[in-house]
């Protein structure tokens, strides 16, 4: 990694995670309270918790450096297990459009601080 401004916490990214987690059951649930228009949402929040879930608890959060090659490996990943979605092929696109926001918002080492509900 270059080198960081600030100092990597490991605990910050895992409370992101857990709240972007949250979060995104949350949106899984009014997306598919609002029905067939929203199916392209709830696929999103559903590439987002699948995401989170993946990395929530993962030892690798500690260490910057971990925490990219984990990153990468998911990214390198042929597909992405998951139930109830809507559409494979965007579920997968969305999940690896989440995982590369992550890779840049590791290698950057910021935007773990930003814990809104709306990003």
């Amino acid at each position: 990694m270059s080198n960081p401004s600030k100092a990597w916490d490991g605990e910050l990214v895992r409370k992101w995670l857990e709240r972007r987690f949250e979060v995104s059951k949350l949106d899984q649930a009014a997306a598919d309270r609002r029905g067939y228009e929203a199916q392209d949402e709830y696929d999103k929040a559903a590439a987002e918790e699948w995401v989170c879930r993946a990395l929530k608890a993962a030892d690798c959060t500690n260490e910057q450096a971990m925490f990219a090659k984990r990153l990468k490996e998911l990214i390198g990943q042929e597909d992405y297990p998951a139930t109830g979605i809507h559409d494979d092929i965007r579920f997968e696109r969305h999940v690896r459009g989440q995982l590369r926001k992550l890779a840049k918002m590791t290698k950057a080492n910021e935007g773990f601080e930003k814990t809104l509900r709306y990003q």
